[in-house]
């Protein structure tokens, strides 16, 4: 880290923290928010079941989903701020970001989804088998996969999204230190 300030390291210490603070946030959003979902389904199923009613879980499923993928944008950003502007030009050995930024996915390695894509489309399949149960009209059953449908494509996009981020933060950080608006 190239900062040597008392200012620079409290800076790099608290945007460190909130890094690891939102990656742990980021899972238990997940995590209690598919619980919750699963609850929301059960019991809309059981109270309400019309084919319409899958759209109350569905809202909550995206909901979720908006909060996971906004914490892990946030986190990215930071990241890139710090790879910028506190390791850059380190003439030591290079900080954590430099070696996560080099290191990438290795050849053979598992991807990880950071955002949980395939656990969020397998939720939205099971969100419409109420729906299908019930036998609904065609005009209902378009209506509600239609939402279902949008969800994924909401999904795949955040997803291609988040892929290009990484760089073009990178890029408009480099941009900022250097003076370029």
């Amino acid at each position: 880290m190239t900062s040597t300030t008392p200012r620079d390291q409290q800076e790099y210490t608290a945007l460190r923290a909130t890094v690891r603070e939102r990656g742990t946030a980021r899972v238990w959003i997940f995590v209690v928010g598919i619980i919750g979902w699963a609850a929301l389904t059960i019991a809309t199923a059981a109270v309400v079941p019309t084919p319409v009613a899958t759209l109350v879980p569905l809202l909550a499923l995206a909901a979720v989903f908006e909060g996971v993928y906004a914490l892990h944008i946030g986190a990215e950003r930071i990241g890139r701020y710090l790879h910028v502007f506190h390791e850059e030009g380190d003439t030591g050995s290079p900080g954590w970001e430099h070696v996560v930024a080099a290191f990438g996915r290795p050849r053979g390695a598992p991807r990880l989804d950071a955002l949980f894509t395939v656990p969020f489309l397998l939720a939205a399949a099971f969100n419409l088998v109420p729906a299908l149960i019930v036998q609904p009209t065609i005009q209902e059953l378009v209506f509600v996969a239609g939402a279902h449908v949008l969800f994924a494509i909401r999904l795949f996009a955040a997803r291609a999204d988040a892929a290009r981020q990484r760089n073009a933060d990178q890029h408009r950080f480099a941009d900022l230190k250097r003076g370029v608006t």
